[in-house]
């Protein structure tokens, strides 16, 4: 068995594979024997008929196609293995030579990861991400939080209200005629939630239980019922109900009941602290975003079109998996929404283009940079790893394996690439 390699214009490669005539004939006898059930001839049993016979009947290349598949699948990841060459795409099978007694050859032609000519990281500025706390983002917070343990008291005395929650009878009507999905009885409507098609909330606000009224709206060119897109409509609405939330008044007896706080005072500050440090979480994010697509636009590389096609088709599959997750295949999704995968691989290249070039360009800093990943940095990430998911170390280590610890090592590594990156760079 070996393999070669010739590099080719355009960070493409061709490998060539050649594996043993005595190999190839094995993995015939491995397709006879896998399929001999098939073949019927007079006076021999089913299953029976000798390989010979076979081959006398139908030619040599009966087994061929099956026995070349089974032997790429089985050599083509192993013989690259030791290749000085940094395969980014699927291959793309030619097969030079598939002959009685002779070695099978097969070619394999590939994308190479591009080189990439580095931008000035030093010379890169970016706008200065506030993570400033303010008293309001504090009373937010508080609010969210008293909204957790709030109750409804239902509203008699007033008109509704944004915040309110009502209960609505509704029937449309699109040039005086009902139209399907249109109605609904003792429906549950938040107002201001915007679950509605726009407008529609609006129009309730102002009126008092008991009230019968119109709502008129028009659905948007966008909208998912295409029959209706773009078309006025009436709603003929009943006022049910009004609820209004009721928050808990924050007095220092509330917060030792519900907190692991006595005073409101110490409930206000944790609370500042915890938005200080997810604010400052987040403008780190954003920093290195902003300062890798930066790099990017500075930096020169060439995108070898096998290997887009390989992250287009990798970011449709992994939608694929997501679907699956809501009960949905992606065959199910394409035929609801009348598109086809190359409908979506067009749509997802741009991202796929970018991806691929963040990726680079990381990558690039990271090789330039001569950065390593250590025992104690790998420790370090299964040790957070394990209070995330409140989960022993052992256990952690044993669900990744040698494959997803080596692959912790590379995220490790980018991770320290990029943020090299953001401590280049200039604020402004």
């Amino acid at each position: 068995m070996s393999a070669t390699f010739e590099k080719l214009e355009g960070n493409m490669a061709d490998i060539t594979i050649t594996v043993p005539a005595e190999d190839f004939r094995k993995a015939c006898v491995d397709v006879y024997n896998r399929t001999k059930g098939k073949f019927q001839f007079d006076g021999f049993r089913k299953g029976k008929v000798p390989m010979a016979y076979i081959e006398k009947a139908y030619g040599y290349a009966v087994f061929y196609e099956d026995a070349a598949n089974d032997l790429i699948n089985k050599t083509y990841f192993e013989e690259i293995k030791d290749l000085d060459l940094d395969i980014v795409s699927n291959p793309e099978i030619s097969v030079s030579q598939i002959e009685k007694g002779k070695d099978f050859i097969y070619k394999a032609k590939v994308a190479t990861k591009p080189p990439v000519e580095l931008g000035d990281i030093e010379s890169i500025e970016i706008e200065k991400v506030v993570t400033e706390v303010t008293d309001e983002d504090v009373e937010k917070e508080i609010e969210r939080k008293l909204k957790e343990n709030s109750s409804k008291k239902e509203v008699t005395d007033r008109a509704a209200q944004s915040g309110d929650e009502t209960m609505i009878n509704f029937e449309g009507f699109v040039d005086g005629v009902a139209f399907e999905g249109g109605k609904g009885e003792n429906y549950p409507l938040v107002l201001g939630s915007g679950s509605f098609i726009p407008g529609f909330e609006d129009q309730i606000i102002g009126h008092n239980i008991g009230d019968s009224f119109d709502v008129n709206v028009t659905f948007p060119e966008e909208y998912q019922a295409e029959d209706l897109a773009g078309k006025d409509a009436v709603f003929k609405c009943d006022l049910l109900a009004i609820k209004e939330t009721v928050l808990p008044e924050l007095d220092d007896e509330y917060v030792s009941d519900t907190t692991d706080f006595e005073t409101v005072d110490e409930f206000k500050a944790d609370i500042r602290k915890t938005l200080e440090e997810r604010k400052a979480q987040t403008a780190k994010r954003e920093k290195e975003d902003k300062a890798v697509e930066k790099l990017v636009e500075i930096s020169k590389m060439e995108l070898p079109e096998a290997m887009i096609s390989y992250q287009q088709d990798k970011m449709v599959d992994n939608f694929g998996q997501q679907l699956m997750y809501q009960g949905m295949n992606l065959e199910q999704y394409l035929n609801m929404t009348g598109q086809t995968r190359d409908d979506m691989r067009d749509q997802v290249r741009p991202e796929a283009e970018k991806q691929i070039k963040k990726s680079l360009v990381v990558e690039a800093v990271a090789d330039a940079q001569n950065f390593e990943i250590t025992e104690e940095d790998k420790a370090a990430e299964i040790e957070k790893m394990a209070k995330q998911y409140q989960m022993e170390v052992d256990k952690i280590k044993e669900i990744m394996g040698e494959e997803q610890m080596e692959a912790l090592a590379i995220d490790l590594k980018m991770q320290k690439a990029v943020e090299y990156i953001a401590s280049k760079v200039k604020e402004v």
